[in-house]
Parts: C-alpha cells; structure tokens; sequence
C-alpha cells in the first residue's frame, strides 16, 4: 500500500494574495473575497481550477476527511522516455503537488451524510489517467462498494497517459468495473465534471455515474476541439463541450454552480434515508373509488377542463409537495425534452423519483415545453431516470398531462414508437412501488408511456382517452366538429374510466376546476400519492423488497378486455 497523502488545506491568511486577477476577464478581485466565493470571479462567473486538496476541503465537511490506502502500482512500466525519462517527469510532479499522483481517493461526509470519494488533479500530469489513477479511483469505488456508501467522482483530465501505454488505456476497463458492482449493489454514483475532463476519463468512469452533473464553463468530451476541427476541417459552433452545451443536449443532467454543491449534493445523499413502515399513517385518502359518488360532467366539459391553461404543471405539483427536489435532464444520447421533467425529492421524507409531462403557462413556456407532448428523447430521459430508481429502491411517481407525443418528423426519424415501447415494457417491469395520476390531458400512447403503474389514479376533470375527441371525429365522423359527440363516446371522462376499471380512484378537484385553486388540487394529488405508496410500501410483496411487485402490476394490465365471469 502507499502511504494515503497528506491532504493540504485552502491557503493560509498569509498564504492568500491580497488581489486575484481573473484568468478570463483578467478583474481584480479581493483575495479574501475571491476565496468566500470559493474561486468564482464576481465579474463574469469563470469557476476557476481547484486542485483536489481545495476541492476536497470546498466540498467536504471541516475534519470529516480521512485517507484512503491505494495499493501500490508499476512505476515507469515501459521505462519510457521523450524528451525527459518519464520516472524524471514523474519525480518532478510529485515533488510540486506533494501526492502520488492525479487523484486523491478519500472518504468523509456532506452535511453530516457520509460518502467516498476519488478528487482528479489537473496539475499532475494533466489529471491524466495512468495506472496509479485507475488504481485510486477503484480503490475509491471499492470502499464504496464494502462501506456502502455513495461514490462521487470530481474529474479533471486531459485523457490516457501516453508514457504509460496500453497499462493507461486498461484502466478505462478497470474503473467501468469498477463503477458496474456499485450498480449491482444499488449504491448512488455520482461524477461532478470540473474544467477540463477529456479522453478516456469521459469515456469510462466520468460518464457511467448515475447523476452527471458539471460545473459552469466545464468542457468534457472524447477528442479536444483542436483535433476535431483538424480532423473534420470545419469551425466548431460557439461553446462547443462545455457544460451548458452538453446539457442542452441531454449529455449532463445539470450545470450546478460551485455554491450550490455542497446542498445539492446532500440533497441526493439523502436518498440513502428511507423512513420506516408507519410512514404516511397520518395521512386522509382524498380518493373517490365508487363512480356512483362522482357527479359526471359532461365528457366535452372534462376536455375543455383538462386543457385548461392555469391547471397546476408537473413542476409546480413538485414544487408544493417535494422536498429538497434535484432535477435530473437529459437521456445521455444526445437530446434534452423539455416536455417531460423529472428528479429526486423527498415526499413527507421518503425519496422518490417523480417524472411527468410538463406544459406550461404562458404562449412561451408552452412552446419551449412544446405543448407537453414529448419527444423520443424525452421517453428516453423517463426509462433512465425510472432505472436510477430501480437502482437505488425508490418509489416512482408520474404525473400525466399530455396530448400525446410528439407527431413530427424529426420524432419518427429518432425512433417516437420504440422508445414508447420500451417504457410499457420498462414501467411493466419495475421492482419498486409506481403511482401514476393523470392531472390534465391523457393522450394516447403518449399518455400511457408514463402509465404503467401498480395504482392509477386520475383527477376529477382531468381525461385519458386512445385519442383526441378531435381526431376521433375527423376519422369517424369525417368531420372534426363532431368532437363533443366523440368525447362522449370515447368514454374519457373520470368517471367513465372508473367503471371501466382503467383508474383505481378519482381525486376531487377544487369547485369550477383544478385550475380555481390550485393549491388545494395539488394538496390533494399529494395526498393520494401518499396513501396510495402508504399501502404499495406494507404490502407483503413489496415490504422488505422480498418479492417483486411486477406480477400484481402485470396482472392488472392483463386483465384489461376480459370478458366478465
């Protein structure tokens, strides 16, 4: 083993200048200021570099921190020489940086919660990844693994060591492993992208975490923008790679300032932190689950409510009842949807994965979401946020409000029918409790991409139909003003689908519709999600985790059609 390093701390009063010049818009900035904002220029946000001993102290609880024991690894494995002997080089960067190598591997807590961690350092050897990196980063994963903790992983790298040769490039495979028995065990991982983080470091561990989120002006990606441009013989677009270009397009599932780390990390520690089973025992069922109780509008009536403008959204239903929610984008293939939104939050302090369709408000909102109806990769966004909570044992919560997917071409040539597909068939398989409800608009296969739950529930105006009243009367009737008639037929009014068996329950909606007060319907929805997981979590096939709820959830899809006996 080698000796763990000596961490060393933030500069010292004395060690601190009196004025940091801003590497990019070159300000002056008062050195202790420039320290309470740990690094960050008041002037134009440029987060600057940390080594891993600042970053650690930044992060990390005051005197939390211990050491890991890395084993020890080959020095110098191909006696390689440049134009400096390799072990020269090496010597050299052990001596400035005082540590072994590119990463310390630590472990600690986060406000009070605890964690392991592997922290990159770009001034050894550009953070790259040689053997003695691989080994920190593994060793990191593999306390986490035997403690059972959380793994974050801070990377800043140029990519392989070259002196190192292929023994460099295994450790891609390693440290994937590595991360791959964290998934197995269902332990939270999570890579924090600081500036730059390049090559096999974002083509191995970086990029596998279950939560990948980047500091501002982060760059990540395989080959650098110089050898790109040279390889393609073209301009690359402005803020190529960095971190608000790979969240737009659903690569990173945030960019989170240097402040907000240490809470928004706490906040998806805390998922660890599950209540017992008493939970929710104080809680009113606001569910109607006889159709005879409900006073039935008229079916057009339901539609013109569902569609209503000013019913409560996905994110404001979160908003009201969600607790220390972190937003989770993109479906890491390359797009961001906005129509559908998702993340972890504590509902009444159990963690749960709450994904739904989102609308809006205002003619912009409305179009920036496109109207609620979701594109591939906003499906694909759902499954991977509904395999994180497989994962990590948390109870899934979809909130539906869609006129369907999205119709376009762009949406056919990325594959709308498959992704849908794959969410009936991911939502059908699902070790952990799902609640679905519909607030608004249930459109089609769109709808039911989000929908395949052990308990659906859905609002008192709100509809769930196999199409459009629109629709249903342009290809019916031939005449698409026939819609009312249409509605009516569908059968897609609450009470409809409560005899039908194709909701378990209706939720009451304020007098005149969700939208008149909007914080008793979204107290309400609450409420019944809560009775609803209340009764999923004491069942005897989910108590314990024991037995898989997916026959009971399989059954009731099954039976769907079925002549009465």
């Amino acid at each position: 083993m080698t000796t763990p390093a000596k961490l060393k701390g933030p500069p010292t009063a004395a060690e601190q200048p009196s004025w940091v010049s801003c590497t990019n818009c070159r300000s002056l900035v008062y050195g202790k200021r420039y320290k309470r904002l740990l690094n960050v220029c008041p002037e134009c946000g440029t987060h600057a570099r940390l080594d891993a001993p600042a970053r650690i102290a930044q992060l990390f609880d005051e005197g939390s921190v211990v050491p890991l024991d890395v084993p020890e690894t080959q020095i110098n494995p191909l006696d390689f020489v440049d134009q400096r002997p390799y072990a020269e080089r090496l010597t050299q960067a052990r001596h400035k940086t005082g540590q072994q190598d590119a990463v310390l591997a630590v472990r600690g807590r986060i406000e009070n919660r605890p964690l392991t961690a592997a922290v990159m350092d770009f001034r050894f050897f550009g953070g790259s990844l040689g053997v003695a990196a691989g080994e920190a980063v593994t060793t990191a994963a593999e306390t986490a693994l035997r403690d059972r903790t959380p793994l974050l992983l801070v990377t800043a790298s140029g990519g392989a060591r070259m002196q190192e040769g292929a023994l460099s490039l295994m450790q891609m495979a390693k440290t994937s492993n590595a991360l791959a028995e964290l998934d197995e065990a269902g332990l939270l991982t999570v890579t924090l992208v600081t500036d730059p983080t390049y090559g096999g470091v974002a083509a191995s561990f970086a990029t596998l975490s279950d939560v990948v989120v980047a500091e501002p002006g982060a760059r990540m990606g395989f080959a650098g923008p110089r050898v790109i441009e040279q390889t393609i013989r073209q301009k690359l677009p402005e803020g190529f790679q960095t971190a608000e270009f790979l969240r737009d397009h659903g690569l990173v599932d945030g960019v989170w300032e240097r402040s907000e780390l240490r809470p928004k990390l706490a906040r998806l520690l805390a998922v660890a932190d599950t209540p017992g089973p008493e939970w929710g025992g104080g809680e009113s069922d606001p569910v109607v689950r006889d159709s005879q109780l409900l006073d039935q509008l008229p079916a057009w009536d339901c539609v013109q409510l569902a569609r209503e403008a000013e019913r409560p959204t996905t994110l404001e239903h979160i908003g009201y009842w969600l607790d220390g929610f972190v937003e989770l984008t993109g479906d890491r293939a390359g797009e961001e949807c906005a129509a559908i939104v998702g993340g972890i939050g504590r509902l009444d302090d159990l963690p749960v994965m709450v994904i739904g369709h989102q609308k809006g408000h205002t003619t912009a909102e409305l179009v920036r979401r496109n109207f609620g109806m979701p594109s591939p990769a906003g499906y694909r966004k759902a499954a991977r946020l509904m395999r994180l909570a497989a994962k990590l044992r948390l109870p899934v919560v979809t909130l539906i409000d869609t006129p369907g997917a999205y119709p376009g071409i762009t949406a056919e040539e990325t594959g709308q029918s498959g992704a849908i597909a794959e969410n009936l068939r991911l939502m059908g398989s699902l070790p952990v409790p799902v609640v679905a409800v519909v607030t608004g608009e249930g459109g089609s296969g769109g709808a039911l991409a989000l929908g395949v739950a052990d308990r659906v529930l859905i609002c008192a105006n709100a509809t769930y139909s196999v199409i459009s009243p629109e629709g249903c009367a342009a290809i019916l009737w031939k005449n698409a003003t026939e819609a009312a008639v249409a509605a009516d037929e569908l059968a897609l009014d609450a009470a409809s689908l409560l005899r039908l068996g194709v909701v378990d329950g209706v939720i009451p909606e304020p007098e005149g519709g969700g939208h008149t007060d909007t914080t008793t319907m979204s107290d309400a929805v609450r409420r019944a999600v809560v009775v609803a997981l209340r009764e999923l979590r004491s069942a005897p096939d989910v108590e314990g985790s024991t037995v898989s709820p997916v026959p009971a959830r399989r059954r009731r899809f099954r039976s769907f059609g079925l002549a009465e006996t």
